[in-house]
């Protein structure tokens, strides 16, 4: 009978001591679990911080950068005869470009003056024929220049991206798009790389877009490649991205020229009416208009016709541009 109680008590002190050990092993456990997950938080929480702290990292850079293109084209917005020239693709030295207009503006002289123009303003009209119509038309070579490189600057940048993604390096990707692309994007890419190979960096040889093609879309793509180079990150995404905005920024180009064409229209066939009637009856009445530039009365009220028309032929050029 005692062996039967001791063996009963022993069998309840196993109990009690089990149930005393188990529940605190198992809470040894769960503190360990709790444990491991709070450190596993707190390395989430860090990469998390890390992340975000590179984030703001770059968009500081980016946005830097994004400054000092900025200013950089603020600067140039007054540009010199070598630059415009040199802008427009034209290979003439600024001194044989004077020395042109010069011929132009004599040449132009001597027709008003065969015609009977007075000699006043033959000599007006020639001087500023002889300065403005030549830089017109480098401003007019210079803006299609630049909208031929905008045409194909996206599909340039969407070959580097392709190069980028098969892992050719980007000098590799920049190489090819100067090979195979259209003109003027091909023998801009081909002096990047010539710059390359002078010793300089990425970041300085893409500056040399920027000179030739002084716009917002070629400041973009400058911006993202400086941007790489200084701080890493997904090159192909970015690139890929900005050809995206590109193609949407040409699209809304197209779309107010379209919807701005009426209005062009309108303003070219009003401010070119008085030329126009003036011209027609020149032709039917000869001397109509002749006191206009026989008297000085006529002279003055022609000259202030003149200034008139070309106010409101300069007001309405600028009303139908639009910056996209």
């Amino acid at each position: 009978m005692n062996t039967m109680l001791l063996a009963l008590l022993a069998m309840v002190t196993v109990a009690a001591a089990g149930f005393a050990l188990v529940p605190s092993a198992l809470g040894s456990r769960r503190a360990d679990q709790r444990r491991k997950a709070f450190q596993g938080d707190i390395r989430a929480n860090r990469r998390e911080a890390d992340a975000d702290r590179t984030r703001e990292s770059r968009r500081k850079n980016v946005q830097q950068v994004l400054k000092s293109q900025a200013d950089e084209l603020n600067a140039r917005k007054r540009l010199r005869l070598s630059d415009l020239l040199f802008q427009a693709g034209m290979t003439i030295a600024p001194a044989t470009f004077i020395r042109n207009s010069i011929i132009f503006g004599i040449g132009l002289f001597i027709v008003l003056f065969l015609v009977q123009v007075p000699l006043l303003f033959a000599a007006i009209f020639a001087v500023a024929g002889g300065y403005l119509l030549p830089r017109m038309y480098v401003m007019r070579k210079r803006k299609k220049y630049q909208d031929r490189f905008l045409d194909e600057l996206p599909n340039a940048i969407e070959a580097i991206v392709r190069g980028v993604k098969t892992g050719l390096p980007l000098n590799d990707s920049m190489r090819v798009v100067a090979k195979d692309t259209k003109e003027p994007v091909k023998s801009e890419f081909g002096r990047v790389l010539d710059q390359q190979s002078f010793g300089f960096s990425m970041t300085e040889a893409v500056q040399v877009l920027l000179d030739r093609v002084p716009l917002p879309e070629v400041n973009f793509f400058v911006v993202v490649i400086s941007v790489q180079q200084q701080s890493g990150g997904n090159l192909s995404e970015a690139l890929g991205n900005l050809a995206r905005v590109l193609r949407n920024r040409k699209k809304m180009k197209e779309k107010v020229k379209a919807m701005s064409s009426e209005a062009k229209a309108s303003a070219g066939i009003i401010g070119s009416l008085p030329i126009v009637v003036a011209v027609m009856v020149s032709i039917v009445s000869p001397a109509y208009l002749l006191p206009l530039v026989a008297t000085p009365i006529g002279q003055i009220c022609l000259a202030i016709g003149i200034l008139m028309l070309a106010t409101g032929i300069f007001v309405m050029s600028r009303m139908v541009q639009f910056e996209i």
